[in-house]
């Protein structure tokens, strides 16, 4: 609606009328016939006035007023867009200043929206004022009029960014389209943002928010807000994360060789904490510590010169002679040498004289005294010399009883069957087969090897007939293995570094020279284990079963539509050690997995048991692989970070995340007698031969993994064995002392063993470097009646000054035996391959949402390395910030260590903890924790199933 239409003829008649009119007051007032009570007009003086109309908005459809005032005015009209408001349609009333004394006049229109709407004109529409006074009329300034809003949308919204510290951030923002325009005003985390209280903040160029240098402090969520007199809008909010870069701290000094002698190894170490990495900021690359090997040097004793020639007698009659410490000369805190640098003796061949006379001129008497003093003299150092001489046997024998076993049982003495017990206590000699007696081959029972032989090289002659059954004559003279124990005994354990760079690596070279062969050696198969898998996008696992070896090949990682034929093998062969170096030892089995052109987007994770103690003071553990070359080269040390592979030691397992395709070992090298490697042990029985009186009891010493067990377990199946107890593990040192097998508690009025064979032993280097081969030995017992259907007896497994272990046995003994069943490690024995969700344990969907999670940065430090940090698997942190998605790796390292456990709770707990770091309050973050809540209960359920 525009103003009410008026003909023009009506405003100029109008007009005409208010003209005529005020020319005749005029010409009244000019004779001075003024009308009685009228003001005087200001002579001169055209309106002026004092409030012009103002631009106006039209908010909704609430009308606007349009105010004018002026003085001296007789009349006031208003004109919108060329034509005059009807004078119905103006609100007017008149006052006089009390400071001029002067009449004003004000005037009031309403411009309502349907007016400005129906308004088409090349200008906005508008309005103006018109007053009249006696000398002519004036004009007010147009006052403008549009309709406000502010449409919903904004032009453009700030997007959220991450930057470093101290960079530049420019936040862009067009607010929506409006009028009057809107003004843009900004808030962090709900809260204005004023650059008056900042000087770092700029907000006043062109909408855009402008932080000229990051600082962790401006990390937040930021939204613009646009705002008229229409309404508020808010654009979407933008995530500012301003993260730091992990930088590495100054090396340390290289730390002291860790062993006093010989061969060890120096470490120096940096931490990422200069700066530490923030709010997703990168880790640092490298090492975080370096290794070198060194060679302390080992202290040499000081030996004695030759002595010098005597000196001449002297006039007290005596003579000297001196030597020197120089042979060598003690070095490196070694021992001074024992006794005296110089030695003198009296000189009584006649040329020295005594009271100035000659000794023959002496008293015979004198002589006579002299000789009878040597005489008895003699005779008391003598039997000094014996009697010391009869204690130290008998010391030595007391000593040697505690490495022997007695061959009357206390069984013998019960007068007939004993059942099992164990005895704490054993007291009596030692009665060990002496190996240097020749085999007789006429006489006495037949029994298995091993023996205890003397040496590398008296074994030597048995060595082409490794399984040979040797008859052995009795005999008392039966130290030999006590003497060695005796001889080990004797070194220090302070110098264990330097018996490790002498007798330890001679052991080494004898055994890899072929010197020192297996005790007992044990016949399986050579065949490999192996299990195959087509796996595609969706993953799976490859399991052989009761090894401990598996592979994991995570979701996502073959491309879509493509699939690969991928296996496991486990070499069985003992090409596995042939070529390894020096001092070092297979913990694991040979693992492969293949094919060598397997091209795969993320890593893969394997799973292999091990035997070692780990511990990095007394082991050097090592991950390798096999070349093309048939050799090993080192791909990482265990205790060291990596970017090209990862490796997680637990007590029994060893996870690795592989990216390259080929045969891999852990292989250690101890570097202190304090190095352990765990054995299993295990007893076998069976009946022996074609007749039923012989029964034979194996025991087996093998390297403490799942696969090196089953292959015993498979050999005794072969040959009708009986697991007789459950096997125990045994702690077993580098400290070069042999291990000994001996057989305690048999009842001797039902059972007969050749005397003098209870105890067997394996050479230190048979049992340290077994390489997952079993070792092995047998005791053959003869029943003396078909009615003794009962056997009870112990075996003592010991390393000479170290750990031991009992195997009770107690079984029935009969024509029909009926098989034990096998002790596995794994439940499932029969499952080899899985493919797609069924293979893991956390479903895909969570999966992903973990993944979308934690792997997007987070202003608060909820990101891939606090999910590997809650997981326990916050170390080498650089190998997964160099993956994709940081966070799918993690959790597949997570489902190759659970694997057995089937653990979610744990995972569960994980989640639950890291939700309560921060407490949520926007919607934004609610909605989050929603979602995790709807994780939590689908993994609890999943526990469950």
């Amino acid at each position: 609606m525009g103003a009410p239409k008026r003909g023009r003829f009506a405003y100029t008649t109008a007009f005409l009328l208010f003209a005529c009119c005020t020319s005749s007051v005029i010409s009244k007032g000019a004779t001075g016939d003024v009308l009685p009570g009228a003001q005087p007009a200001v002579q001169g003086t055209l309106p002026h006035f004092i409030q012009e109309p103002e631009d106006a908005y039209i908010v909704k459809s609430n009308p606007i007023k349009l105010r004018c005032r002026a003085t001296p005015a007789l009349q006031i009209f208003f004109k919108c867009n060329g034509e005059w408001v009807h004078q119905n349609d103006h609100f007017s009333h008149e006052y006089k200043d009390l400071n001029s004394g002067l009449k004003v006049r004000e005037v009031m229109i309403n411009v309502s929206r349907q007016q400005v709407e129906d308004f088409h004109g090349p200008e906005d529409y508008w309005c103006l004022c018109v007053a009249w006074s006696h000398l002519g009329t004036s004009k007010s300034r147009k006052a403008a009029v549009r309709i406000a809003y502010l449409r919903k949308n904004f032009e453009q919204d700030p997007q959220g960014k991450e930057v470093p510290i101290n960079w530049m951030i420019v936040l862009h923002c067009r607010p929506p389209e409006g009028v009057p325009v809107a003004e843009v005003e900004w808030l962090k985390n709900e809260e204005l943002i004023s650059s008056q209280s900042d000087g770092n903040i700029d907000t006043r160029a062109d909408h855009n928010l402008i932080i000229n240098e990051a600082r962790l402090s401006d990390s937040g969520n930021y939204t613009c807000m646009a705002s008229n007199i229409v309404a508020r809008r808010r654009s979407a909010t933008a995530t500012v994360i301003v993260f730091v870069n992990g930088g590495w701290s100054l090396w340390t000094e290289w730390s002291t060789c860790n062993v006093p002698c010989g061969r060890g190894v120096r470490k120096r170490s940096r931490t990422c904490t200069n700066p530490a990495p923030l709010n997703g900021g990168a880790f640092c690359e490298g090492m975080s510590v370096e290794k070198i090997s060194c060679n302390a040097p080992c202290p040499i004793d000081g030996g004695w010169d030759e002595w010098s020639e005597w000196t001449n007698c002297s006039s007290q009659c005596e003579r000297q002679r001196s030597r020197e410490c120089n042979s060598p000369a003690p070095k490196h805190r070694g021992k001074m040498c024992e006794g005296g640098s110089e030695a003198s003796e009296n000189c009584t061949d006649g040329h020295c004289t005594e009271n100035r006379k000659l000794l023959h001129d002496v008293k015979p008497q004198s002589m006579d005294s002299s000789n009878d003093v040597a005489l008895y003299s003699g005779l008391g150092a003598g039997i000094i010399a014996v009697g010391i001489l009869v204690v130290a046997i008998m010391l030595y024998r007391k000593n040697q009883s505690e490495y022997g076993v007695d061959v009357i049982e206390s069984s013998a003495l019960a007068g007939g069957f004993q059942s099992f017990n164990f005895k704490t206590t054993r007291q009596g000699n030692p009665l060990l087969l002496n190996s240097s007696i020749p085999p007789d081959l006429t006489v006495g029972r037949t029994y298995s090897t091993p023996l205890c032989f003397q040496d590398g090289a008296d074994k030597e002659l048995f060595d082409p007939l490794p399984d040979i059954k040797v008859k052995v004559q009795s005999s008392f003279m039966v130290y030999g293995v006590a003497e060695r124990a005796e001889f080990h005994a004797k070194a220090p354990v302070e110098t264990f570094p330097q018996d490790l760079g002498q007798d330890y690596r001679s052991s080494m070279d004898k055994h890899k020279k072929g010197l020192l062969t297996f005790n007992g050696p044990l016949s399986t198969s050579k065949e490999q284990l192996r299990t195959t898998g087509v796996f595609g996008q969706h993953g799976g696992r490859l399991v052989l079963p009761n090894t401990g070896v598996s592979l994991l090949v995570p979701h996502g990682a073959v491309p879509e539509n493509m699939s690969w034929e991928m296996y496991v093998v486990i070499n069985l062969g003992e090409a596995s050690f042939d070529t390894l170096e020096d001092c070092e030892i297979l913990l694991s089995p040979e693992v492969m997995y293949g094919p060598a052109a397997l091209d795969l987007s993320c890593p893969v994770a394997m799973t292999m048991a091990h035997c070692a103690e780990v511990d990095s003071e007394n082991w050097n553990i090592q991950l390798k692989r096999r070349t093309q070359n048939n050799k090993w080269e080192e791909v990482m040390m265990v205790e060291d970070e990596s970017t090209s592979c990862y490796c997680l030691m637990d007590s029994t397992s060893c996870h690795l995340l592989l990216d390259q395709p080929g045969s891999y070992a852990l292989v250690g090298e101890p570097l202190t007698q304090a190095a352990i490697k765990r054995l299993k042990l295990a007893v076998f029985g069976s009946m022996e031969g074609t007749t039923t009186m012989n029964y034979s009891l194996r025991v087996y010493c093998v390297d403490d993994t799942p696969n090196a067990f089953q292959g015993v377990v498979a050999a005794e199946k072969g040959r009708g064995g009986q697991l007789l107890e459950e096997p125990k593990m045994l702690p077993f040192r580098a400290n070069t002392f042999n291990l000994q097998v001996s057989i305690q508690d048999v009842p001797q009025f039902l059972w007969s063993i050749k005397p003098f064979t209870t105890c067997q032993e394996f050479s230190f280097p048979q049992v340290w470097c077994s390489n997952q081969q079993p070792l092995h030995c047998a005791f053959s017992l003869e029943r003396y009646s078909p009615a003794t259907t009962q056997l009870s007896c112990k075996i003592s497994v010991r390393q000479v000054k170290g750990h031991e272990e009992i195997l009770q046995v107690y079984t029935a003994v009969g024509k029909t035996e009926k098989e034990s069943v096998p002790i596995f490690m794994q439940t499932d024995c029969t499952i080899t391959s899985q493919t797609g969700p069924k293979a893991f344990k956390i479903p895909l969907s969570i999966r992903r949402r973990i993944c979308a999670t934690f792997d997007t940065a987070n202003a608060k430090g909820k990101d891939w390395q606090l999910l590997a940090h809650k997981l326990h698997l916050d170390r080498n942190l650089g190998y997964f910030a160099k993956q994709q998605s940081p966070s799918a790796i993690i959790l597949c390292l997570w489902e190759a260590r659970h694997q057995d456990t089937a653990d979610l709770d744990s995972l569960a707990s994980a989640l639950e903890e890291i939700g309560k770091i921060h407490p949520k309050s926007s919607p934004e973050d609610r909605e989050e924790r929603e979602e995790q809540e709807t994780d939590l209960n689908e993994i609890h359920a999943c526990s469950l199933r």
